[in-house]
Protein backbone atom coordinates (compact mmCIF):
# COMPACT_ATOMS: atom_id res chain seq x y z
CA UNK A 1 0.00 0.00 0.00
CA UNK A 2 1.52 3.36 -0.99
CA UNK A 3 2.22 5.99 1.62
CA UNK A 4 0.24 9.22 1.26
CA UNK A 5 2.09 12.54 0.95
CA UNK A 6 1.16 13.71 4.47
CA UNK A 7 2.24 10.34 5.90
CA UNK A 8 5.57 10.66 4.06
CA UNK A 9 6.02 14.03 5.74
CA UNK A 10 5.26 12.53 9.17
CA UNK A 11 7.70 9.67 8.57
CA UNK A 12 10.41 12.09 7.44
CA UNK A 13 9.90 14.28 10.50
CA UNK A 14 9.98 11.32 12.89
CA UNK A 15 13.07 9.90 11.16
CA UNK A 16 14.84 13.17 11.89
CA UNK A 17 13.52 13.40 15.47
CA UNK A 18 11.82 10.32 16.88
CA UNK A 19 10.85 12.25 20.02
CA UNK A 20 8.95 14.96 18.15
CA UNK A 21 5.67 15.59 19.96
CA UNK A 22 2.29 15.19 18.33
CA UNK A 23 1.84 18.95 18.83
CA UNK A 24 5.02 19.71 16.88
CA UNK A 25 4.11 17.16 14.20
CA UNK A 26 0.72 18.85 13.88
CA UNK A 27 2.36 22.28 13.45
CA UNK A 28 4.75 20.95 10.80
CA UNK A 29 2.05 19.13 8.82
CA UNK A 30 -0.90 21.48 9.23
CA UNK A 31 -3.04 18.74 10.77
CA UNK A 32 -4.77 18.65 14.14
CA UNK A 33 -3.02 16.89 17.00
CA UNK A 34 -5.64 14.13 17.00
CA UNK A 35 -5.30 13.61 13.22
CA UNK A 36 -1.51 13.33 13.55
CA UNK A 37 -1.92 10.91 16.45
CA UNK A 38 -4.27 8.72 14.37
CA UNK A 39 -1.91 8.76 11.39
CA UNK A 40 1.14 7.87 13.51
CA UNK A 41 -0.74 4.97 15.14
CA UNK A 42 -1.86 3.75 11.70
CA UNK A 43 1.73 3.96 10.41
CA UNK A 44 2.87 1.96 13.45
CA UNK A 45 0.17 -0.69 12.90
CA UNK A 46 1.15 -1.02 9.23
CA UNK A 47 4.78 -1.48 10.21
CA UNK A 48 5.95 1.66 8.40
CA UNK A 49 7.11 3.00 11.78
CA UNK A 50 8.70 -0.01 13.49
CA UNK A 51 10.04 1.67 16.60
CA UNK A 52 11.94 4.58 18.08
CA UNK A 53 15.56 4.61 19.19
CA UNK A 54 18.05 6.84 20.95
CA UNK A 55 21.03 8.07 18.94
CA UNK A 56 24.17 7.34 20.92
CA UNK A 57 27.52 9.13 20.99
CA UNK A 58 29.72 6.04 20.85
CA UNK A 59 32.87 7.98 21.74
CA UNK A 60 31.22 9.03 25.00
CA UNK A 61 30.42 5.44 25.99
CA UNK A 62 33.89 4.12 25.20
CA UNK A 63 33.27 2.59 21.76
CA UNK A 64 35.05 5.03 19.42
CA UNK A 65 36.16 2.52 16.77
CA UNK A 66 33.64 1.58 14.08
CA UNK A 67 34.43 -0.98 11.39
CA UNK A 68 32.72 -2.89 8.63
CA UNK A 69 33.64 -6.55 8.46
CA UNK A 70 32.83 -8.51 5.32
CA UNK A 71 32.60 -12.25 5.91
CA UNK A 72 32.41 -15.30 3.69
CA UNK A 73 32.35 -18.97 4.64
CA UNK A 74 35.61 -20.87 4.47
CA UNK A 75 33.60 -23.87 3.22
CA UNK A 76 31.12 -22.63 0.58
CA UNK A 77 29.08 -25.83 1.03
CA UNK A 78 28.54 -25.13 4.74
CA UNK A 79 25.15 -24.03 6.06
CA UNK A 80 24.40 -20.32 5.72
CA UNK A 81 23.95 -19.74 9.45
CA UNK A 82 26.54 -17.05 10.21
CA UNK A 83 23.97 -14.55 11.59
CA UNK A 84 22.78 -17.11 14.15
CA UNK A 85 26.34 -18.11 15.05
CA UNK A 86 27.30 -14.47 15.61
CA UNK A 87 24.18 -13.17 17.36
CA UNK A 88 25.80 -13.48 20.80
CA UNK A 89 28.54 -10.97 19.89
CA UNK A 90 27.13 -7.68 21.14
CA UNK A 91 29.83 -5.60 19.43
CA UNK A 92 28.08 -6.39 16.14
CA UNK A 93 25.60 -3.57 15.63
CA UNK A 94 24.14 -4.84 12.37
CA UNK A 95 24.44 -7.75 9.95
CA UNK A 96 23.55 -7.32 6.27
CA UNK A 97 23.22 -10.12 3.72
CA UNK A 98 24.90 -8.85 0.55
CA UNK A 99 25.43 -9.76 -3.07
CA UNK A 100 28.99 -10.18 -4.26
CA UNK A 101 32.01 -12.12 -3.11
CA UNK A 102 31.19 -11.89 0.59
CA UNK A 103 28.02 -13.23 2.19
CA UNK A 104 27.48 -10.65 4.92
CA UNK A 105 28.74 -7.26 6.03
CA UNK A 106 28.83 -6.59 9.76
CA UNK A 107 28.92 -3.14 11.32
CA UNK A 108 30.80 -3.28 14.60
CA UNK A 109 31.72 -0.85 17.38
CA UNK A 110 34.61 -1.53 19.74
CA UNK A 111 36.87 0.27 22.20
CA UNK A 112 40.24 -0.13 20.46
CA UNK A 113 42.21 -1.78 17.66
CA UNK A 114 43.07 -4.57 20.12
CA UNK A 115 39.36 -5.08 20.83
CA UNK A 116 38.72 -5.22 17.07
CA UNK A 117 41.43 -7.86 16.67
CA UNK A 118 39.84 -9.91 19.46
CA UNK A 119 36.38 -9.54 17.88
CA UNK A 120 37.72 -10.66 14.49
CA UNK A 121 39.12 -13.80 16.11
CA UNK A 122 35.77 -14.46 17.79
CA UNK A 123 33.88 -13.98 14.51
CA UNK A 124 36.20 -16.31 12.61
CA UNK A 125 35.98 -19.00 15.28
CA UNK A 126 32.23 -18.77 15.84
CA UNK A 127 31.15 -18.77 12.19
CA UNK A 128 34.06 -20.49 10.40
CA UNK A 129 34.46 -17.54 8.02
CA UNK A 130 37.18 -15.45 6.49
CA UNK A 131 37.01 -11.70 7.05
CA UNK A 132 37.89 -8.45 5.33
CA UNK A 133 37.82 -5.37 7.53
CA UNK A 134 37.37 -1.68 6.76
CA UNK A 135 37.96 0.73 9.66
CA UNK A 136 35.89 3.92 9.70
CA UNK A 137 38.04 7.05 10.00
CA UNK A 138 35.18 9.53 10.32
CA UNK A 139 31.44 9.72 9.69
CA UNK A 140 30.45 12.98 7.97
CA UNK A 141 26.76 12.02 8.29
CA UNK A 142 24.68 9.16 9.59
CA UNK A 143 21.00 8.50 10.38
CA UNK A 144 19.74 10.71 7.59
CA UNK A 145 15.97 10.80 7.08
CA UNK A 146 14.96 8.84 3.99
CA UNK A 147 13.78 10.37 0.74
CA UNK A 148 10.41 8.63 0.57
CA UNK A 149 9.22 8.14 -2.99
CA UNK A 150 5.57 8.91 -3.80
Amino acid sequence: MPVEEIDRRIVTLLAADGRMSFTDLAKETGLSVSAVHQRVRRLEKRGVLRGYAALIDYDEIGLPLTAFISIKPIDPAAADDAPERLSHLTAIESCHSVAGEESYILKVRVASPLALEDLLNQIRAAANVSTRTTVVLSTPYDHRPPAIAP
